[in-house]
């Protein structure tokens, strides 16, 4: 059969099969790559604990970095600690992060929602990947499970600590404590969880939390809204529990066993966790500890003043690596 395709009809015939080979080949190259394990950013995963309860947790940047173990706040998950995580991988560091049982993607017991249980899961997180020479950082009721940890596990296989807006030594206010808050205070954030929690919810994060019911406060509803999200994913049980476990936990005992380089980091205007009752009173018991008192910065100063606290933990990691 005689072909009566022009000159020029052929010549766009042939570059329009070249071009699809090509972007077959890159296509195919494409999914190639993105199909193999990068040494970067690994899968989030999951573990049993030895009471039954699925922990997730996220494992970023190489995995042959020093480890860095993030531990969140109430009622939030590791999702509120991906501006570390990502700044510190990039910058060559292994950033683990869990969701706290109750919290996040983790199950959610009924029992168990206690100081000691965390310790424990954390410890299992830490032991389970085999991690040695690590760096513990808490935030908030985190920086409890983390002097819980020391208190129970020790620090074989930690290499430096940091507390962030930290709830250690004591919260409460006791006969032998009387810089901490009163018993009414943790009260009405029960009652307020009892009510409508995600009210409540709301209401922390678009007030005191980042410090936006201050005068002339630049409000991010993108911070508020994903405060509330992180806590709305948590088990409502889990949630009320943990208000005793973080408010009525003395964590003295815990601090005096700290022996490795310690950094604290806390705002002077912490409407939440007050600094005079927590980063000062933790910093005048941990022998050799570093406080970093952060001017006119509220709790969630993670996220406010992230760039900050960012290359002050890189400063600490380089000198606790």
């Amino acid at each position: 059969m005689t072909n009566h395709t022009n000159p020029d009809q052929r010549r766009r015939n042939v570059l329009l099969s070249a071009a699809t080979a090509a972007a077959g080949v890159s296509l195919a190259s494409t999914a190639a790559a993105a199909a193999a394990p990068s040494n970067r950013t690994r899968p989030p995963a999951t573990l049993t604990t030895r009471d039954g309860v699925t922990l997730y947790y996220k494992d970023w940047g190489p995995k042959n970095g020093q480890p860095v173990v993030f531990s969140h706040g109430w009622p939030l998950n590791s999702d509120s600690w991906e501006s570390q995580m990502m700044f510190l991988a990039d910058h060559g560091y292994r950033c683990i992060a869990h969701d706290r049982r109750g919290h996040g993607r983790s199950s959610q017991p009924w029992e168990g929602n206690d100081m000691d249980h965390y310790a424990d899961d954390l410890a299992q997180l830490v032991e389970t990947l085999d991690l040695k020479g690590a760096v513990l950082v808490g935030f908030s009721t985190g920086g409890g499970e983390v002097a819980r940890y020391v208190g129970r596990h020790g620090t074989k296989r930690v290499a430096g600590l940091a507390l962030v807006s930290a709830v250690p030594p004591l919260m409460l206010k006791t006969a032998d404590y009387p810089g901490g808050l009163p018993r009414e205070v943790f009260d009405g954030i029960r009652a307020g969880s009892m009510a409508n929690r995600s009210q409540l919810y709301k209401d922390i994060a678009a007030g005191p939390f980042f410090g936006f019911n201050r005068p002339g406060a630049k409000v991010s509803q993108g911070l508020i809204d994903g405060w509330w999200m992180q806590g709305m994913m948590a088990g409502h049980k889990n949630t009320y529990d943990s208000i005793k476990a973080f408010s009525e936990t003395d964590f003295r005992d815990d601090l005096r066993k700290f022996d490795k380089p310690t950094l604290i980091i806390h705002g002077d205007d912490d409407q939440i966790v007050p600094i005079d009752a927590s980063g000062r009173a933790a910093a005048a018991i941990v022998k050799h500890a570093r406080l970093l008192v952060y001017p006119g910065a509220p709790h969630g100063l993670t996220d406010t003043h992230k760039d900050r606290v960012n290359s002050d933990l890189l400063a600490f990691l380089k000198g606790a690596g």
